[in-house]
């Protein structure tokens, strides 16, 4: 069984790559996952993107629920995204609105 710090907790995260695309992702190590992606050592998208900014994180209670929160958050818009990021809650419950509602 991996040794892991009780202080640490699974984490779902938004990095801004150089070419202003995002990444999203999910780890239990936000420091050394961010540090990974920068050395080209965790995901292709990123790999080809360097450098890479952590421009969001967010607890999950679990691998399951960070995986869950991962997929969702990776079928949104940029937008919905860029609202999640700035914290712009009106924004966010506007795009989440249903199109032809």
């Amino acid at each position: 069984m991996l040794n892991r710090n009780p202080l640490m907790k699974w984490r779902v995260y938004i990095l801004l790559c150089a070419d202003g695309s995002y990444y999203v992702g999910h780890t239990y190590d936000l420091e050394s996952r961010v540090r990974d992606h920068n050395l080209g050592r965790a995901a292709v998208h990123t790999a080809l993107r360097r450098p890479v900014v952590l421009v969001y994180s967010e607890s999950a209670g679990s691998r399951l629920a960070a995986s869950e929160r991962e997929r969702q958050i990776k079928r949104w818009s940029r937008a919905k995204k860029e609202a999640l990021i700035g914290g712009n809650g009106q924004a966010l419950r506007e795009l989440s609105k249903r199109r032809g509602r």
